[in-house]
């Protein structure tokens, strides 16, 4: 008996386990990039809101303006807590992930961030 198709065999077998490999390393890698935009999002509506909560401005709303600063980095707002007479924000933001190589659902990852203004005393 000849074993000549053998190797051929145990070849295909590794570039299937590398592509496998490779197919989930380029998942991870796109669920942490989007990961790291979620959080710009979420710091950016944080920071707006905070800001519009110390220094009211004409008809902004600290949640609206959140929820535009998100929707301008590809972002959704998920909730802003942005308590009257507070200087503080918490905003959660998420985004989503988009197709991925070994997952078949869409993925979406969420980012919380706080912001605080502190003003200086006059």
């Amino acid at each position: 008996m000849s074993e000549r198709g053998s190797v051929s065999i145990l070849v295909v077998a590794a570039l299937a386990a590398l592509l496998v490999i490779s197919m989930g390393a380029a998942d991870v890698v796109r669920v942490l990039a989007t990961a790291a935009r979620a959080q710009t999002a979420a710091d950016a509506a944080a920071l707006a809101a905070a800001q519009t909560m110390a220094i009211p401005g004409p008809d902004e709303e600290p949640a609206e303006l959140a929820r535009t600063y998100a929707a301008h980095n590809a972002g959704a707002l998920q909730s802003c807590e942005c308590e009257p007479e507070s200087f503080e924000a918490i905003v959660t933001v998420s985004m989503p992930v988009g197709p991925l190589f070994l997952v078949a659902d869409d993925r979406a990852v969420t980012a919380t961030a706080r912001a605080i203004v502190d003003l200086p005393a006059p």
